[in-house]
């Protein structure tokens, strides 16, 4: 269980691009990465209008000196201190991810980022080549994948409880944008709008992160091909989709599809994942976080509760309370930012034993997850065809 000792010994020094006041997100990227006292932030170019950045740093306690205009005064400026920061979270528009991403691995940081990570998968490349070149690392915010009963299931999985995977169904789909709330909201607005997301809507935005934590749970598993059929039903969003179905053939013969929508009325949040093998099933819904459902064919259906001592070691690891509590989004987040700290500071000691098997969410992630929207976009577009992968 953790208990709140820093990982490493001393607090990172930390910086933030984006997140500010008006960002939920944001809060969320501070809530994470201060929880547990391995991360300090330092500073921050928190805004596109640098009065109201440097505003809002000030109100969340920083040194005005160290409340930037820009990124690129930030790193610079940084760089030049002492005791200037180590690692940076970007919590900005999708369309400036890349940029800031290789700007801030050239200046010697670690980094944090939103995804999608890029729009390309030659940009993902780029990134990646640049982490090993300059021995650091991206993490990448898929954040319900840090839940515990995802390390439970995936456990599980490798034990071979479930047999043979045949089936892996994948679903995220609110209905918050069944009409055009852009036209209200600057927040969806830029959402919509192929100059700030690229060439997707819901697949990037959605469908990666039930995508990330099927890979989570199904490392060995890899996708063979795919078919994308993608849908516009507020007409002003296209060529943006806001409804989307992807089959896809694995290599070990299984099959699986994901359903991402926006337009999925009276649905909350929609997230649930479901793996079917030939001996039993799990399924996981981020709106129940605590329960991972187990059913053996012919058996009554177990609900394995998070907390509980019959989980695996890795699971209950990642426990901040006692079982029965309520865990969910702000946990698991807290749960891949401290897994962020730890291969930070294995990066940086060269510590490579340890790397070789510690998992979260890196800069190979968000190329997967990069390429994927590409093949689906390729597909949807000639018509709905098999791509291969």
């Amino acid at each position: 269980m953790i208990n709140g000792i820093k990982v490493n010994d001393r607090a990172l020094r930390w910086g933030m691009v984006g997140g500010g006041g008006t960002s939920q997100i944001g809060y969320i990227h501070r809530s994470a990465a201060l929880r547990d006292g391995n991360f300090l932030l330092q500073a921050g170019a928190f805004d596109i209008d640098a009065a109201r950045g440097r505003a809002f740093g000030v109100a969340l306690g920083l040194d005005p000196a160290r409340c930037y205009g820009d990124y690129e005064t930030m790193f610079a400026a940084e760089a030049a201190r002492a005791e200037g920061i180590e690692a940076v979270s970007i919590a900005t528009p999708n369309n400036t991810h890349f940029a800031i991403c290789r700007a801030a691995l050239n200046a010697g940081l670690h980094v944090v980022c939103e995804k999608p990570l890029c729009f390309t998968v030659a940009e993902a490349h780029e990134l990646e080549q640049l982490c090993a070149e300059k021995q650091k690392i991206i993490g990448v915010t898929y954040g319900y994948a840090g839940h515990q009963l995802i390390q439970q299931a995936r456990e599980m999985i490798a034990e071979g409880l479930l047999g043979e995977i045949r089936i892996v169904n994948m679903q995220f789909a609110h209905g918050f944008h069944h009409n055009a709330v852009e036209q209200q909201s600057a927040s969806t607005k830029w959402r919509v709008d192929p100059r700030f997301v690229g060439p997707s809507y819901v697949l990037g935005d959605l469908a990666t992160h039930p995508l990330f934590i099927a890979e989570t749970m199904l490392p060995q598993l890899k996708i063979k091909r795919l078919l994308c059929s993608r849908q516009s039903f507020v007409k002003s969003r296209a060529p943006l989709e806001d409804n989307a179905f992807v089959m896809m053939e694995y290599d070990n013969g299984a099959v699986g599809t994901l359903w991402a929508s926006a337009v999925n009325c009276g649905s909350m949040h929609g997230q649930k994942i479901r793996i079917i093998g030939d001996k039993a099933s799990l399924e996981w819904w981020d709106e129940q976080p605590n329960q991972l459902r187990y059913e053996v064919q012919g058996e009554p259906v177990q609900i394995l509760e998070r907390g509980m001592g019959y989980l695996h070691p890795g699971a209950l690891a990642d426990d901040r309370i006692g079982g029965g509590h309520t865990e969910g989004l702000f946990d698991a987040w807290s749960n891949l930012y401290r897994r962020f700290a730890l291969a930070m500071a294995a990066t940086d000691r060269g510590d490579r034993d340890f790397l070789k098997t510690f998992w979260y969410p890196d800069v190979h992630a968000g190329l997967m997850g990069v390429r994927w929207v590409e093949q689906c976009v390729q597909s949807a577009d000639a018509g709905a065809i098999w791509v291969n992968c």
